[in-house]
């Protein structure tokens, strides 16, 4: 029999009555009837193992639901969850790239709406401004977990062996290269999307304009693209950096690169064999021509959002396990900063009681939350088609098949073909 809801779970019984061969007696046996729902996720292996001991809490918590666990790597999450949304075969929550709200549920109806659930998903642990993040068309459909930003990381062990201090300016990392190029290490790297968030950060500090206009249009002539790639030459040939396609995080591993441009919640996922081997590594400034323009340019984003399936047959109980993800004791306690340090108040303040806020993700957060100049990332700032496409130019003029003009009225004309020009 299927549950059509949480009291109705909860109540009914099966009355089993079973004839004993002896006197005539009957055993009762009382069957609690479960609803049973979904949760996805994507992540490592920690933070898989703390998920499944978290749910397994719910469900003591709550032996009247049972909830089927659907978890794996980035990559393989974010391919099956396309299928499944498109199919309709999506968990009943789940886990979210905020740049997905504008890929299914543009209008507001691609997930469900949370407001019907606010009797129970408590809503009051965040602020108007943080559920922005997660509504589209004055739909709430996601709850931001923790807030996130490209941030660069310094291994200050390294830099101190060699009497650099923590660069802030985009010079003094060339200064830095120029004294760590000689035991062939790099004063910073990172993977493509990073590099190219840093570079726009370089250009629209150097041009004074945003590479998307209000509408979201791009708004960089081939003139401001040509800046782009002009530095991302000089970062690789004047060895700051290696090329993208020569990235991998075992050259931050074991000291190649002595820093690193990476996500606020993948502090530890870069440095956490540096800080197990006792490296000191710090959260520094945004880079910037001058300390006081620190941030102009960089964007933040929610690192990770929770939604419900418009199609859940199961709102109250799928509420309920939500309303635990983001502000139960147990799930704070388990989940630590892991994702950041969590929008919920309340998940703040168990952390803050147990002395959980501290840690290289921990002051990661600081430096983005202190910093005020910031801005809201639009999610086609990620797209992969940019980013791959500014690449291939780089490398045009790095191989010296074309000049960095060239190269840029060449990008500008390829994006021309897929995006909106301003």
């Amino acid at each position: 029999m299927k549950a059509t809801g949480r009291a109705a779970a909860a109540l009914t019984a099966a009355v089993v009555l079973v004839q004993c061969g002896c006197a005539g007696k009957q055993i009762v046996r009382s069957q609690r009837e479960q609803t049973v729902i979904s949760l996805a996720w994507w992540g490592n292996d920690p933070r898989t193992e703390y998920t499944l001991e978290a749910v397994q809490k719910f469900q003591e918590l709550h032996p009247d639901i049972k909830v089927n666990c659907n978890y794996s790597e980035w990559s393989g999450y974010e391919a099956r969850n396309r299928i499944r949304m498109v199919s309709e075969t999506e968990s009943d929550v789940m886990q979210i790239n905020v740049g997905w709200l504008d890929d299914f549920s543009e209008d507001g109806t691609g997930y469900y709406d949370l407001g019907k659930v606010a009797d129970v998903l408590d809503l009051s642990e965040y602020s108007e401004d943080t559920l922005k993040y997660g509504t589209r068309n004055g739909v709430l459909n996601a709850i931001p977990i923790a807030m996130n930003a490209e941030t660069v990381y310094i291994n200050k062990t390294v830099f101190d062996s060699y009497g650099l201090g923590i660069p802030q300016t985009w010079d003094d990392f060339f200064a830095a290269a120029d004294v760590l190029s000689k035991d062939d290490i790099y004063p910073l790297c990172g993977a493509s999307k990073a590099i190219w968030l840093y570079s726009i950060a370089y250009a629209e500090q150097k041009t004074g304009k945003s590479f998307f206009d209000d509408k979201g249009a791009i708004a960089f002539t081939p003139e401001e693209l040509q800046v782009m790639i002009e530095f991302y030459a000089e970062l690789v040939d004047r060895k700051v950096i290696p090329k993208v396609e020569d990235f991998k995080k075992v050259k931050v591993e074991n000291g190649t690169c002595a820093g690193a441009v990476a996500w606020v919640s993948d502090a530890l996922n870069y440095f956490g064999t540096s800080v197990d081997r006792g490296d000191e590594i710090v959260a520094a400034d945004y880079t910037a021509f001058t300390p006081a323009d620190s941030g102009a340019g960089w964007y933040e984003k929610p690192a990770t959002l929770y939604a419900m399936s418009k199609n859940t047959t199961h709102p109250e109980e799928a509420a309920m396990l939500l309303d635990f993800l983001l502000n139960n004791r147990d799930m704070a306690l388990l989940q630590g900063v892991e994702k950041g340090i969590p929008i919920s108040r309340q998940a703040q303040s168990y952390l803050d009681e147990a002395g959980m806020l501290s840690g290289l993700q921990y002051e990661a957060s600081v430096v983005m939350d202190n910093n005020t100049k910031l801005r809201e990332m639009s999610p086609l700032i990620e797209n992969n088609t940019l980013i791959n496409e500014f690449n291939d130019a780089c490398n045009l003029v790095l191989y010296d098949k074309a000049t960095a003009e060239e190269a840029a009225q060449q990008l500008y004309d390829t994006y021309a073909e897929s995006f909106e020009m301003a």
